[in-house]
């Protein structure tokens, strides 16, 4: 996990622990300084995920066997895309993790 600025200092994000957040370092990386996205569905560009304001159940789902993340929400499905969340990587990590019982997370 890595810190991650909800709103990126290169757009006037602080470094206060209102605007950090734990990250997985790849979404860390594709998020970069990026804070909307278009949703697939509705073709709008979406703010982000933010995990200070929103809840996670509300906005995402795990797949039948936990290895990709869906979109619920406008958010869910903009955020997905735009953080590559089900990368070829992270979504074979999730199925070895989800073979021995560490995946999904509890909420």
């Amino acid at each position: 996990m890595t810190i991650d600025h909800i709103q990126p200092t290169s757009k006037g994000g602080l470094n206060t622990i209102e605007n950090l957040c734990l990250a997985c370092r790849t979404c860390n990386e594709y998020k970069s300084d990026t804070t909307e996205a278009i949703d697939p569905l509705t073709n709008q560009l979406i703010l982000l995920f933010n995990p200070r304001q929103h809840n996670w159940q509300e906005h995402f789902q795990w797949s039948n066997d936990a290895s990709h993340i869906e979109g619920l929400t406008a958010i869910g499905r903009a955020t997905a895309i735009a953080l590559r969340m089900n990368n070829p990587v992270i979504v074979a990590t999730r199925k070895r993790w989800f073979s021995i019982g560490w995946h999904p997370p509890e909420n």
